[in-house]
């Protein structure tokens, strides 16, 4: 990967990549990837997401890329980190000690004073 990454055209190019075998959605985006100028650098950045996400993540990531007609590393590096979120944190319930009493009441008039005497 670190090769790759200084040089995209490697994939492209190189003599180890020539006859590689990739999961079918990944090749799809591969292929579709060829035809843009910087095609190989998305290629590259789609790979080094599989040394942090696994490779079925990605080919699940490319798989929904292709699904909604979009073949962008932007797209698939997205979908992948939408799914890494872990969502919202739940909410904490308070110790009955720390809980309100009274809810405050929301008075503005104390705000326009201030503004007077300012």
């Amino acid at each position: 990967m670190p090769v790759l990454a200084r040089k995209p055209g490697a994939l492209r190019n190189g003599a180890p990549f020539k006859d590689w075998v990739l999961p079918a959605a990944m090749e799809r985006i591969r292929r579709k990837l060829a035809g843009i100028d910087d095609g190989g650098r998305q290629m590259v950045d789609i790979l080094a997401a599989v040394l942090t996400d696994g490779l079925p993540a990605v080919e699940a990531a490319c798989a929904e890329a292709l699904a909604q007609n979009v073949h962008s590393a932007d797209v698939i590096l997205n979908i992948l980190a939408r799914r890494r979120d872990p969502g919202p944190v739940p909410a904490i319930q308070a110790p009955e000690g720390l809980r309100l009493q009274h809810a405050p009441v929301a008075d503005c008039a104390r705000y326009d004073n201030i503004r007077r005497i300012g």
